[in-house]
């Protein structure tokens, strides 16, 4: 029989970038040939974009590691899945004997939070370890974020979303959507709704260095100078109160600090900011008169926003103009979505609140955050010892690539190579985890389920969707589900024991909790009964049912016939609309006022710092960062189909900076910072702002060692080893990743 005979066709919910759009996968055999985007789905409605439509090449990368690999006289070769677990307990258990948990840390990348494993186990895996070095991706993306929103609403996760489908203005800082398909704002199709909101008459707004492809769709594109966006959004807000242009609307019960406000920003007036940011005091006026008279407006910023000196102030100032503006919880405006896995709501009250630097990094002394330790600090707290704690001496990485997405990978590169032992949960061969002692590849994603915990948090309308894997699992493949649990097995000194006994004992405390909660549609009822009673293939499946049952739209396991659980889900494979996002002030808010706190001490005491940036403006270039809509971070530069053409690593320079500095286009230029130099081909184009250059995230796949044959051939130059760390912004401990100085010169 031939293999087209075999031909069907399969769903999948996409995993590359947080607009997690529907697919409609062809599938030949046990592969994946085609990709479209899925006309039924709920949520999608049929759009995808170029990596959705390369899914197949992704997944059926023959580079992608399909065995596990355990350091054996230096070199990394294949083992059994046995021998790697026991390669785990046994390179773990001196580390943890010897020193304790705390000489253990754990790094987790971007495509962690793309898989339902890495939603639920990396927090069992930390308690297992009894570590709290946890570095993420957060600090340096969008950690600024989470800040700003658990000081404001007592909850780092309460991260308002633009309602874009139903604003008359948007106001866009930092943000560009049309090739990044957006983040911190789950919508797929950002493009088609930004068009949507044109055609309706609304009006949008872009603040950005560069004419982006989302810049060159605004009404008014603001090319401001790079890392200002707190200044300016400041004067803003200076603005609405200087001209009487607040109104709170409903939300005037809900305010605590909202008096002091003008006083606090009293001395950031159009005029003291315009020499800053480049933009006229006329200019900021007009923005902020904008935002007020519109009928519902929002403001979204974003990595642009974040990773520089201000990001927490400018992402507490993008939400503070939607609460003078009236534009916080109400249709148009910044929304909180209900997410069916989230945790039911609560009745309305004061809360524990949000605190920052509940403990200190041992070297630098940076404040923890959310419970994460800055990425940036990872290379010296494993190379530096210090009277006080233990140094790193063992590491567990979850699809990160820190060396080239942290500051100065050449001093992490060092510092990972003198570990004593090194676990990679990783599909390639990096320039991380070839440092591992062992790595454990999880499947290719059309042989994993899938579920948005995270995403469907941030979503610009509430759904629900779920995945079955569109292929079985290979044989010698393990899910990432099983790869997990056994690690926690493993680092617990447990390496043989059943997986499902992990999943179990989170069933069984969550149930265990809930009964015991006066507030749970289950109080007072039997766990083991409840436990009998969840359904599911597996124990990943089991713990979904049991968010489904439990969450906001659930069924309380019986309490609400009509609700929630797995069972329905399967039975609506493009999902299940649960409609428009909903005004949920006062319920989301969790701080000890119970009120949103308009200006909370640690950002208080931030301001000077901003007031002293009034004065300063250093001379010479400064760089800024890019995003490529083909690719996503640097594990997607191996796929040849999503590289090449404009996605590529070229240093972008204004004609007449280019002139001004002896540079022709093509040419090779070095590029040199705080944190060392690098090389790259210089592309002209007046997209970019003059004294701005712009390098894209990602690159530099120059080292020997890796398994990314693609990706090598075309290695482009790792932007973040321009930088040496100690750029950070202070209350998030994210780095400074945009707006920071540079020299050019030609090369050669």
């Amino acid at each position: 029989m031939s293999e087209a005979v075999n031909s069907r066709t399969a769903l999948r919910i996409c995993p590359l970038c947080e607009a997690t759009c529907g697919l409609v996968l062809t599938v030949e055999g046990s592969r994946v040939t085609g990709a479209r985007g899925d006309r039924e789905d709920v949520f999608s409605q049929g759009f995808v974009c170029p990596k959705g439509a390369a899914f197949g090449l992704l997944d059926g990368d023959p580079d992608r590691l399909r065995a596990p690999l355990v350091r054996r006289d230096g070199m990394l070769r294949e083992a059994t899945w046995e021998e790697a677990f026991a390669a785990v307990a046994e390179g773990m258990a001196p580390v943890l004997e010897r020193h304790g948990g705390e000489a253990v840390g754990m790094v987790l990348g971007n495509p962690t939070v793309h898989t339902m494993a890495g939603a639920l186990y990396p927090r069992l895996l930390l308690g297992a370890l009894g570590t709290r070095n946890l570095f993420t991706a957060s600090t340096v993306d969008q950690m600024p974020k989470h800040v700003s929103c658990g000081l404001l609403y007592g909850d780092p996760d309460a991260i308002p979303v633009p309602d874009l489908d139903r604003t008359d203005h948007l106001l866009i800082v930092g943000a560009n959507p049309l090739e990044s398909n957006g983040s911190l704002c789950t919508a797929p199709d950002f493009p088609g709704r930004l068009k949507a909101l044109r055609r309706r008459g609304g009006t949008l707004t872009v603040i950005d260095p560069r004419r982006t492809r989302t810049a060159a769709l605004a009404d008014r594109h603001v090319a401001i100078r790079p890392g200002t966006d707190a200044l300016l959004l400041a004067a803003m807000a200076h603005v609405l109160f200087a001209e009487d242009l607040v109104d709170t609307g409903d939300l005037a019960p809900h305010l605590d600090g909202l008096d002091r406000l003008p006083e606090a920003l009293r001395e950031f007036t159009p005029e003291a900011v315009a020499a800053v940011c480049d933009v006229e005091p006329a200019e900021v006026r007009e923005l902020a008169r904008e935002l007020a008279a519109a009928p519902a407006a929002a403001v979204y910023g974003r990595v642009g926003s974040c990773t520089v000196p201000h990001g927490t102030l400018a992402s507490w100032l993008v939400d503070v103009l939607a609460v003078l503006t009236g534009n916080l919880d109400r249709p148009g405006g910044l929304m909180f979505p209900l997410a069916a896995t989230a945790r039911a709501p609560r009745p309305a009250g004061p809360g524990r609140g949000f605190t920052l630097g509940r403990r200190h990094s041992r070297v630098a002394r940076h404040p923890e955050a959310k419970g994460e330790l800055p990425l940036a600090a990872l290379a010296e707290e494993i190379d530096t010892p210090t009277e006080e704690g233990e140094p790193i001496r063992a590491l567990v990485v979850s699809a990160a690539n820190p060396v080239l997405s942290a500051p100065d990978g050449e001093r992490l590169d060092r510092a990972l190579a003198s570990l004593d032992f090194m676990v990679s949960v990783d599909p390639y061969l990096n320039e991380t985890s070839r440092h591992a002692h062992v790595v454990l590849p999880p499947p290719p994603p059309a042989q994993s389920p899938h579920h948005d915990f995270a995403f469907n948090t941030l979503a610009v309308r509430n759904q629900v969707r779920y995945t079955r894997p569109a292929v079985p699992l290979e044989t010698g493949r393990m899910a990432e589900s099983e790869i997990f649990a056994r690690l926690v097995l493993a680092v617990s000194g447990a390496p043989g024991a059943d997986p499902a006994t992990v999943d179990a004992t989170v069933i069984s405390r969550t149930l265990g909790h809930a009964v015991q909660d006066p507030h749970s549609a289950v109080h007072g009822r039997d766990p083991e009964e409840l436990a009998a009673d969840l359904t599911g293939a597996d124990g990943c499946e089991r713990r979904l049912d049991l968010m489904l049952r439990l969450g906001p739209y659930g069924d309380g396991f019986g309490a609400r016939p009509d609700g929630l659980r797995l069972s329905e889900l399967l039975e609506h494979p493009h999902g299940i609309d649960l409609g428009p996002l909903r005004p949920r002030i006062p319920e989301v808010l969790r701080t000890r006022s119970g009120r949103i706190e308009l200006l909370p001490e640690p950002i208080a005491g931030d301001l000077p710092r901003l007031r002293q940036a009034l004065g300063h403006r250093p001379d010479g270039m400064l760089l800024v960062g890019r995003r490529h809509l083909r690719s996503n971070n640097s594990w997607m530069h191996n796929i040849p189909a999503l590289t090449g053409g404009s996605n590529r690593c070229t240093l972008h320079v204004h004609p007449e900076d280019a002139a001004l500095h002896g540079i022709a286009d093509g040419q090779a230029v070095r590029v040199k910072g705080a944190g060392g130099e690098v090389t790259a081909p210089a592309e002209l184009t007046d997209a970019v702002r003059r004294g701005v250059v712009s390098l894209p995230h990602g690159w530099g796949h120059d080292r020997p060692g890796t398994r990314t044959r693609h990706a090598s051939a075309d290695p482009g130059a790792n932007v973040n080893q321009l930088l040496d760390g100690t750029l950070l912004d202070p209350l998030s401990g994210t780095a400074v990743l945009n707006g920071f100085p540079v020299t050019l010169s030609p090369a050669g």
